[in-house]
């Protein structure tokens, strides 16, 4: 059995583990960042916390035997897919990266992009409005910035310590979240900007289609620069590829075989 690693945390990366878990030819290891206090059940054995850096994870690959790298975290964990393209070349292990498509704009839609939490800061400007930060909670810190704005602020686990600002309300809640609960969140909070990342996908685009509907601007943080490598773009094309590595694999051993090596 070939011992595969998935670094995941996200929808596609448990569907990947799912499909992986009852067959026979490999063995996989789910790896979570370990930010998230109560992670779903995964079906697969997993690993949580980092791997210290490149040197760290270039380690573990070579410790334990890895196979093959399959990078399904989040489009925004732009270290951990750095370090995993640098770690994969220092250790020749093949490696694919998960990335689901970017969200494209559509008719309709009131999109500002912006490069960061910073600069989402400064494009709300001086006058207070009502914001929903549909960010992970990591990812708020800069907001403290602007007082002045009424905060609503999502996130599955507490916000520990909260923002430090006069006006927040807290849900805890975990996704996916549809167009239509999402519209009735806008309207009952009186909601007038929406500051998101473009994570891509079905489950959190209920809030980018309710925004449009009910003509709402968004504030769109970019996704981060692609560190290289070769990527596909959803489960059954990583499934493809780790086959085809398999099967190349299987081919070679085949060959040393026939040849008496």
């Amino acid at each position: 059995m070939r011992h595969i690693l998935i670094l995941g945390g996200t929808t596609e990366a448990r569907q990947l583990a799912q499909l992986l878990a009852s067959r026979t030819d490999v063995a996989v290891t789910l790896s979570l960042a370990g930010r998230t206090v109560s992670p779903l059940a995964q079906p697969v054995p997993v690993r949580r916390g980092g791997f210290g850096g490149i040197a760290g994870l270039a380690h573990y690959l070579r410790d334990a035997g890895i196979y093959a790298l399959i990078d399904a975290t989040h489009p925004y964990a732009a270290m951990m897919s750095a370090n995993a393209v640098s770690a994969a070349r220092q250790t020749n292990t093949p490696l694919i990266a998960l990335r689901r498509p970017p969200w494209r704009a559509v008719a309709g839609d009131r999109w500002t992009e912006v490069a960061d939490a910073g600069d989402a800061v400064r494009a709300l400007g001086p006058a207070p409005r009502g914001v929903f930060l549909a960010l992970g909670r990591q990812e708020i810190a800069p907001f403290a910035s602007a007082p002045q704005h009424h905060y609503l602020i999502r996130s599955v686990d507490p916000v520990e310590p909260p923002l430090p600002v006069p006006h927040a309300r807290y849900i805890e809640e975990r996704g996916p979240f549809g167009q239509e609960e999402e519209r009735a969140l806008l309207v009952e909070h009186a909601i007038e900007v929406v500051v998101a990342k473009n994570s891509g996908g079905d489950a959190t685009y209920g809030k980018i289609a309710a925004a449009r509907a009910l003509g709402i601007p968004v504030l769109l943080i970019r996704r981060p620069a692609d560190p290289g490598g070769r990527r596909v773009s959803d489960v059954s094309e990583a499934i493809a590829w780790l086959d085809q590595v398999l099967r190349v694999d299987a081919h070679a051993l085949g060959t040393e075989l026939d040849r008496g090596v």
